[in-house]
């Protein structure tokens, strides 16, 4: 059994995705799992992985891969992080509606990176991204095998999270205009 599918079976039994595989310089062997969605897991009901569920699946693998007698000399496994890459059909359709950048395997007008909504063509087959070029909306039709490099791209919000029925700060601000910003 090759040292790819030993790691996939390890991480799938732990009912993790396996994201990607990665040997690097000096002997390195990165990888990288995510949660499946609806899965529950003993160390927690977080949507995110965290760093217990690597700890698992790091015993796991060094355990598994000192028996197959593996050729390695450290193991890293993590998340995919914010920027997660798509690499198969099935992150396509678990990714729908999300901003994405894409990079094609050959230019098309003149350009092979893209960034917009990710959404399933209307025929059923292939994909499409939404966009706008700073001109109009366009939408870029696109099949995988068509796909050098995908990634989510990260939104991050630096105002913070807003509790469950904490004001808007524009709701707030367009209340204290209507009062003159007085208090009674």
């Amino acid at each position: 059994m090759s040292l790819n599918q030993t790691v996939e079976r390890t991480v799938t039994g732990l009912s993790y995705e396996l994201v990607d595989i990665e040997r690097a310089a000096g002997g390195l062997l990165r990888v990288t799992i995510d949660r499946i969605p609806g899965t529950v897991y003993p160390t927690g009901g977080q949507e995110f992985v965290i760093v217990e569920d690597c700890e698992v699946v790091t015993r796991q693998l060094q355990y598994v891969l000192e028996v197959e007698g593996a050729d390695y000399a450290r193991l890293e496994v993590s998340s995919p992080g914010l920027d997660r890459p798509l690499k198969t059909p099935e992150h396509y359709a678990r990714f729908l509606g999300e901003l994405v950048q894409i990079t094609l395997k050959l230019p098309f007008q003149g350009r092979k990176k893209y960034q917009g909504q990710l959404q399933a063509a209307e025929s059923g087959e292939g994909w499409t991204l939404h966009f706008n070029d700073g001109k109009a909306d366009q939408v870029l039709n696109f099949a995988f095998d068509e796909v050098r490099e995908a990634r989510l791209v990260p939104v991050l919000d630096f105002k913070g999270r807003r509790g469950k029925g904490a004001p808007a700060a524009e709701e707030t601000a367009a209340g204290n205009q209507d009062d003159g910003g007085q208090e009674e």
